[in-house]
């Protein structure tokens, strides 16, 4: 494969009225250059989703078991759309700097007051983190799942960081996440 352009990145899939609006640290390199999310197949996203309740109905949908990088543009129809705080492609997420997460701030808050998703799901507190800072200061609690802070009427969920490099937690694990996020998708927006 070909060297990607410093400002080669994924492109947004949010459209308005989405359930889910997953926020991404930022693509990978080997992403944009295969042009889908989490195109790596250590990566646990896909495997995990095609697990969860989460996405039952569009797996009977589309006819598949298994859903794959390639079905990345297929999920807005669904009500799962993708964006990544930074935008920059990089080999490691550690490779972000805090000045690019404080920037990613704004723009991302932007998105979201547009598409008004009914939760913002961030995978990993390493997301979340700068988020939390720029409108409540500090750091957040170390929890995952339901936060109480609120982006406009989204609700703010966070998963483990689907990566291969994040060995915390089992695909099993990972899923249940996933069922969680389901169950809190569900819930009716107050």
């Amino acid at each position: 494969m070909p060297a990607i352009s410093a400002a080669a990145t994924l492109p947004d899939l949010l459209p308005c009225g989405l359930t889910v609006a997953f926020v991404n640290i930022n693509p990978s390199v080997y992403s944009v250059e295969h042009g889908h999310y989490f195109a790596r197949r250590s990566n646990k996203f896909w495997p995990c989703m095609s697990r969860s309740v989460l996405t039952l109905a569009m797996r009977e949908a589309l006819g598949v078991e298994v859903l794959g990088p390639e079905h990345d543009v297929l999920l807005p129809r669904f009500g799962i759309g993708f964006t990544d705080l930074v935008k920059r492609a990089t080999p490691r997420a550690s490779d972000v700097t805090a000045a690019e997460f404080a920037a990613g701030v704004d723009a991302l808050l932007a998105k979201l007051a547009r598409v008004r998703p009914r939760v913002a799901c961030f995978h990993g507190m390493t997301g979340y983190r700068p988020v939390h800072r720029a409108l409540v200061g500090g750091e957040p609690p170390h929890a995952l799942g339901l936060q109480p802070l609120r982006l406009g009427p989204a609700r703010v969920f966070v998963v483990p960081n689907p990566s291969g490099a994040n060995a915390h937690y089992t695909r099993a694990e990972q899923t249940a996440w996933y069922d969680a996020l389901a169950a809190e998708a569900a819930q009716p927006t107050a």
